[in-house]
């Protein structure tokens, strides 16, 4: 027997349907009585906004119609009230419940909507969990290279700010991405993680921990069916139905109930099945239609084989009635029921009748080509002709049964193929990704090696020791201090691929300094100027990557200038990139160019550490395109067209970095 539940891979997309419900950005289990009296005792609107805001966020979870109720007059409350904070949790709880009722369009708007809220005024824990949930939403609508986007995101966000609970639940829609390209192995090995990483939080748990452990074992349920282990799918669908029953989430629950009836049948378990379907259908806080449908179907199965043929007609007719109200093309679905009717006629011996659903069965199946439903409605037309003794019939059905099984053999062996073929390029993409830094990390000694031009080293040195013999202990002891700082964060960071901006910048102003006061004698001038946007401790760039463009303005530029100014700054150009400009006041290329030609000082120094960088960036970026990332900029005076320096623009891709 097939037991019915919805289109095609409905019983998946289900799962991923409740793994997408958002809840509250900080749902807690709340005592509903004590507030819903309250929220009736309070008359002014801003009190009320309050209790509003909790019972929402309970309800997101527990009792939809409800929540609805209250977001509405939330909502009202808002227009004459603003106040973004309570709207960002509006436009959650809204995105949550349009989520939960299919209408994803709608959620998405809401969702989007209180991202650019929490963009401006979240705090990096708030964006990242909201980027989990709405990858929720782009799993919902298919798009799980979004989905993946999103995640990705959240990812970077938490190695900055650790949040086990908010990692768990990565982990957990990772596992459904693994699940739905049909990788089980590796999405059991995620869920059990996620599952251990949750309940390894302890009490008190959130509202929204319960519901993604109801997530983790509905998913661990469908790995464990597609695998034919039966018993224990049945066991992961009754931990989250009891869990659902406990917390009171009842707002998905007559698909927890379908699931388990499923599981029932398969272990040839009828009265537990019958027991599940029927809770499925009696339960009034699912708004579910389609949950609903499928248990009346299979539960009119149940009474087909016990033989209570008019009670199963009626209970495939409510089925067919809801399945027509959500959809008028849902033939999947309309193929097995006619299959079970002509199935039911045929067992009361009225023929035309039967023959009559499995004509149209057949009919359903070809208009969705789908191989395994044409197979087995072949099968019932073989049995059928064979049970008439019309064997030439029935030889016909059933060549045409084992033409549709074969059929569908190739469709799931290409299902397959595509899935490898998805496993292969996600292994030769991470594959890449560490070939690329281990390129990227050989560049990064090579630079280092290529950096602190000798000329600067020794000009350092002997201006500390001038000091010295000239008995200016206080300077030398100051310069000589600030000089072996500048060699021993030198030598630290060779040893690191990622530093903080912050470090960066501390970094550059070491060397810039000692140039300044050492070099040039205060012939030098420089400014170090940072976006306000940009906040330098938390982002990372990678090791001493700016330095080399730094010295090589000094080397090229201003070497011969008594008045020199270098200008370092620093803008967020997007989420991913830093745009940094080195500016000098200098000589320009051109002129730079032809004392290297006169001069050996000049002609024996070479760029090497903006030639390395330039090849660091390239990698850093992942850039197959030869796309540059450093840009050169001859600066001259507009009326005379004499050289007036150069700037120098360098995109910086930003790293993640461990804050510990």
């Amino acid at each position: 027997m097939r037991a019915i539940s919805v289109n095609r891979d409905i019983a998946l997309f289900f799962i991923f349907i409740i793994a997408m419900f958002l809840g509250s950005p900080v749902p807690q289990v709340v005592n509903v009585s004590e507030l819903e009296y309250k929220l009736r005792q309070q008359k002014d609107p801003l009190q009320r906004l309050i209790s509003l805001d909790k019972l929402a966020g309970h309800y997101t979870y527990t009792n939809i119609r409800r929540a609805q109720e209250l977001l509405g007059e939330l909502c009202g409350i808002l227009g004459e009230y603003p106040n973004p904070d309570f709207k960002l949790n509006y436009h959650w709880y809204a995105a949550t419940i349009d989520n939960q009722l299919y209408n994803f369009t709608a959620a998405e708007e809401h969702f989007l909507k209180a991202i650019e809220i929490l963009e401006e005024r979240g705090t990096i824990k708030q964006q990242a969990e909201a980027y989990i949930d709405y990858a929720g939403i782009c799993m919902n609508q298919e798009k799980m290279e979004k989905a993946t986007r999103y995640l990705e995101k959240s990812g970077k966000l938490l190695k900055s700010f650790p949040d086990d609970r908010l990692l768990a639940r990565i982990t957990c829609r990772e596992g459904f991405m693994n699940l739905h390209y049909g990788n089980y192995s590796r999405a059991i090995e995620l869920l059990l993680a996620a599952d251990k990483s949750i309940t390894m939080q302890g009490p008190p748990l959130e509202l929204k921990d319960y519901y993604f452990l109801t997530l983790i074992h509905s998913g661990l349920g469908k790995v464990y069916e597609r695998n034919d282990d039966r018993e224990k799918s049945v066991r992961s669908y009754l931990k989250v139905v009891n869990m659902c029953e406990t917390m009171g989430m009842r707002t998905r629950l007559s698909w927890h109930y379908l699931n388990v009836g499923i599981g029932y049948i398969a272990l040839n378990d009828q009265e537990k099945a019958e027991e599940y379907f029927r809770k499925a259908i009696d339960i009034t806080d699912d708004i579910s239609e389609y949950a609903r449908a499928s248990a009346f179907a299979n539960l009119g199965y149940c009474y087909y084989e016990k033989g209570r043929y008019q009670e199963a007609l009626e209970l495939f007719d409510r089925a067919e009635h809801l399945y027509k109200h959500k959809s008028e093309e849902d033939y999947y679905n309309f193929s097995i029921i006619e299959a079970w009717r002509g199935r039911l006629y045929q067992e009361q011996e009225e023929q035309e009748r039967a023959l009559s659903h499995f004509s149209r069965a057949l009919e359903y199946a070809r208009l969705i080509q789908d191989y395994k439903q044409l197979a087995g409605v072949c099968k019932d037309f073989a049995n059928y002709y064979a049970n008439l003794e019309d064997f030439e019939n029935a030889y016909r059905y059933q060549c045409l049964h084992d033409q549709y099984l074969d059929k569908n053999s190739e469709q799931v062996d290409k299902r397959k193929q595509l899935e490898l073929e998805v496993k292969y390029e996600a292994e030769k993409k991470k594959q890449e990704t560490e070939l690329l830094r281990l390129q990227a990390t050989r560049l990064q000694l090579k630079a280092l090696r290529a950096q602190m031009n000798p000329h600067f080293m020794y000009n350092a040195l002997n201006s500390i020791q001038n000091y010295i013999t000239s008995n200016e202990i206080t300077s030398a002891a100051k310069y000589l201090a600030k000089f072996a700082q500048l060699m021993r964060q030198s030598l630290e960071y060779s040893d690191l691929e990622i530093i903080s901006l912050e470090k960066e910048i501390e970094f550059l102003e070491d060397y810039l300094f000692i140039n300044e006061k050492l070099r040039f004698e205060d012939r030098l001038k420089y400014e170090i100027i940072i976006d306000e946007e940009i906040e330098e401790d938390i982002l990372g760039v990678p090791t001493m990557i700016i330095q080399p463009y730094v010295e090589n303005a000094i080397e090229h530029g201003l070497r011969t200038k008594r008045d020199g100014l270098i200008r370092v700054l620093f803008f967020l150009y997007d989420e991913d990139t830093i745009l940094c400009v080195v500016e000098d006041n200098g000589i320009g290329r051109e002129k730079a160019r032809q004392l290297r030609m006169q001069d050996p000082q000049y002609h024996n120094h070479r760029s090497r550490g903006t030639n390395i960088t330039e090849k660091r960036l390239e990698i850093l970026h992942n850039s197959k395109d030869k796309e540059s990332f450093v840009h050169t900029i001859d600066l001259t005076d507009e009326e005379t067209g004499e050289a007036r320096g150069t700037r120098v623009e360098i995109m910086i891709p930003i790293m993640e970095i461990q804050i510990k």
